[in-house]
Parts: C-alpha cells; structure tokens; sequence
C-alpha cells in the first residue's frame, strides 16, 4: 500500500494537527479501539479530498480500484439516490483497511445498526440507537439533559446505554440489543420511537419527537429513525469535517458523569489527541455496545 500527499491540508488553519498524515496517524492509533465498532458492518464512507472546506462526498461503494484484500460486501441499498438496487460496501476488519481509507482523505465513518455474517448476509440489528439533534437555541447541555432520560427509561426495561458526542451539534445514544427469531427488523425503530414521542408529551416545549426542521426552535429532536435499517450513523471514535480550537473534533465517548455534570458544553469537544489520551485512561467507553444484547421488551 502506497501512501500520498501526507502534507495536504485536509483541515485548513489546523497546522500539522490538520493534514493527511495527521488524519492517517489517528487512525492507526486509534484502531485497537475502532475497529471493533466497525466489524462486520457495511460502512459508508464521507470522503474529503480536498479538504473540509471543499465538496465532500459520501461513497458506498468500494471501487474498481479497491486492493483484491480489502473486504466487501454487496447489499441491498433500496432508495437509492443513484437508483441502484445494491452497493459493493467496504467492511473494516483491519488496520491496513482504516489506514487505505485515511489515505483516500475518507475522514468519517458512519455504520448501520446491523452486521453482516462471514457469507456476507445481513443479520438483524443488534444495535438501538437514538441521535440527539439539538435545534435552534438548544445544544450539548440540552442534549445531555434528554440522554439522562432515555438512559433511565433504558434501564427500566434492562437495556445498558452507552452515550457519545456526534462530533458535531449533538449526542447519540447505542444499547446492544438481540432480537428474537421472530421479531421484525423495525423492532428497534418501533421502540425507539415510543421512547421518543413519550418524552416529547412529557416535556412538549423541549423534546421533539417529529422530523421537520421548523418543529424544532429550542427543542432537542430524539432521532428514532436512524434506526432504520438503511441508515447509517457515524461511528464512535470517528473523525467529523469539523475543527474546534485549531484541532478536527471526533465522536467521543463520553462517561455517564460527564454527561451529569458537565455545565459547560466546550467540556464535550475532543481532539483525536485528547481522544487518544481518554483510551489510555478509560479504555474503551463504548464497549456496552459490543457486550451480549439484550432482549427490547
């Protein structure tokens, strides 16, 4: 594998901090800990090449030119904005894989809520997400007040969530989940948004549980729908095309006293230094996302 241009600027006025070899430096040493989070799962690539301040692109599939090592998959891709009925998608089991991808200026990774098996069928979701999207006049702190919520309700019905920065405005939510061998692939989808519409007759003037954009002024919108089978969401550990303090942001795994207790919403944004720095002293807080699922009631 041959790497190019590491000098190029892929965050402008981040320095070193913000160049191709700093992005493919991240990756590489945050891997032991990511790349558990993206196995078997068909991910979707936001590729940057000339830099966050120049037109991006997501990408599913992999390529002609992809190497014959890297894993892919096809799998169906219905709605389809090109009108394709399916898509060769890249799995990421491996470094050399994480490191191709930074190579090719991909700086985010968003994944579904389902995996594939080794001959490359899609399973059911084994994951339960819920996105956090702040609207005007709200931001972290009001995500982190409804993340609390949704915790609680969790836990009542025996489901353990893991919470993380997006990276961007707002918070995103995972509980590991099995689902029965007769249960709907919209299981999730359907609990998640009963979670969502209760807390929004609870508390009608801060929580949303509806899409369209003008119900949202100082709300914080609980995104049940990302657990649609055909979305994605970006990964925990990945970079964003954001830069806050000179430095890219990433979607960090946070602690359950952050979230608590933090007053100050710039608490929540995190280098991939500082990122690489909470590993070293928390391990991996995502991990509930990857234990044993649990049954939705």
């Amino acid at each position: 594998m041959k790497l190019s241009n590491l000098d190029k600027e892929l965050y402008p006025g981040a320095g070193g901090l913000g160049t191709k070899n700093a992005v493919i430096d991240y990756y590489a040493r945050v891997a032991d800990t990511l790349l558990p989070h993206l196995a078997g799962r068909p991910v979707t690539l936001r590729r940057f090449p000339d830099g966050i301040e120049a037109e991006s692109f997501y990408e599913k599939n992999a390529g002609r030119n992809a190497p014959s090592w890297l894993r892919t998959v096809v799998v169906p891709t219905p709605g389809s904005s090109r009108g394709s009925s399916s898509a060769s998608f890249v799995v990421v089991e491996e470094l050399a894989a994480l490191v191709y991808l930074a190579n090719l200026a991909v700086l985010e990774l968003h994944v579904p809520q389902w995996r594939v098996d080794a001959e490359d069928h899609p399973l059911p979701p084994d994951e339960l997400v819920f996105d956090l999207d702040p609207g005007p006049g709200t931001g972290l702190l009001e995500c982190a007040a409804v993340a609390r919520r949704i915790r609680a309700r969790l836990d009542d019905d025996g489901l353990v969530a893991s919470v993380k920065t997006s990276g961007s405005k707002g918070m995103q939510m995972t509980a590991s989940v099995e689902l029965g061998p007769d249960a709907e692939a919209s299981s999730t989808s359907e609990y998640a948004k009963r979670v969502a519409e209760a807390l929004a007759r609870e508390t009608p003037g801060s929580v949303t549980a509806v899409m369209a954009k003008e119900r949202r002024r100082g709300k914080v919108f609980v995104d049940w729908s990302q657990n649609n089978t055909a979305k994605t969401t970006v990964a925990p550990y990945s970079l964003r095309a954001r830069a806050a303090d000179g430095a890219p942001t990433v979607s960090t795994p946070l602690t359950w006293a952050e979230v608590e207790e933090c007053t100050d919403a710039t608490e929540l944004v995190f280098s991939p230094e500082e990122v690489l720095a909470r590993i070293a002293e928390h391990g991996d807080l995502y991990a509930s996302a990857l234990s044993d699922g649990a049954p939705l009631p």
